[in-house]
């Protein structure tokens, strides 16, 4: 009987290991492929089959695709709008969070409910009202109205997930701080925000892919092709280059999720503490 029991947790755990190997298979193989593709000279799309590995290594694709087709504009348009939203999402969040969780004051909890609500109302039908909104004030197509845009819809998200992790801080800590001289201020920003540094990574990185993968926002507000952001621009150098030079839109592809995975592998420790912990904790 043990040594049944034996070959039956043997013969589990190997079964365990196929599936996440074909999982991780079926996660990577096509980032590989993308990136693979990315260097093929163009003959080689039409002579070899699609899954052939390429003859060499053809960086031509991505001049083409950083000059040509202008990723170097778009690029330069969500490093701007996506890391100043980040730093307002950040600021506002984090001290909207401390204020609601750790200061008493009349409509804390209706203050949470509001941006709690915020997290169900679908993005499309806010479209118009902030379309007549911009257009009214003046900011329409600029990088200005993108910002206010990001960072409006990642608050409620932020404050969610902060709330959580800040709720299990004790309140004696801040109170002995208090006690020896601090200021309101100083606890929040030598106390809280340190300890809640996991949950700041947690919010960082999910606001950041939101974000940068944004497409319907940067659609309906921007028209011009010098402020079009990189999700719009990978569309609008699709419909330059067609279907005949597959090289430099493989190559802009690579560019575009390139910042995503570089984000997720510095995080991603981060992010996984702060997911257990604001669970544990909350």
């Amino acid at each position: 009987m043990n040594a049944q029991k034996i070959v039956s947790k043997q013969v589990m755990r190997l079964l365990k290991i196929l599936c996440l190997a074909l999982m991780l298979t079926a996660v990577l193989y096509p980032i590989l492929w993308m990136v693979l593709s990315s260097l093929k000279a163009p003959l080689e799309f039409t002579e070899n089959p699609m899954y052939a590995l390429p003859e060499g290594f053809y960086w031509e694709n991505y001049v083409r695709a950083w000059t040509v087709g202008r990723m170097n504009v778009f690029y330069k348009n969500s490093v701007i709008t996506t890391f100043v939203s980040l730093i307002f999402t950040l600021l506002f969040s984090s001290t909207i969070s401390f204020a609601i969780v750790k200061m008493r004051w009349k409509g804390s909890k209706f203050c949470m409910l509001l941006f709690s609500f915020g997290i169900v109302v679908p993005v499309q039908m806010l479209l118009i009202p902030l379309f007549t909104i911009y257009n009214g004030i003046g900011i329409i197509n600029t990088r200005l109205c993108l910002i206010v845009t990001y960072t409006g819809f990642s608050m409620s998200m932020a404050i969610y997930l902060l709330t959580g992790y800040m709720r299990a801080i004790p309140n004696d800590i801040m109170e002995a701080a208090i006690i020896d001289g601090c200021s309101i201020y100083k606890v929040f920003s030598r106390i809280v925000l340190p300890m809640s540094k996991n949950a700041v990574a947690t919010v960082l990185v999910v606001s950041f892919f939101t974000k940068w993968n944004d497409l319907i926002f940067s659609m309906t507000f921007i028209s011009s092709s010098k402020l079009k952001t990189i999700q719009t621009g990978l569309l609008y150098f699709q419909d330059e280059f067609g279907n005949k030079d597959w090289g430099p839109i493989f190559a802009a592809i690579t560019i575009a999720i390139l910042p995503t995975i570089l984000v997720y592998v510095v995080l991603n420790k981060k992010v996984i503490q702060g997911m257990t912990e604001g669970a544990v904790k909350g």
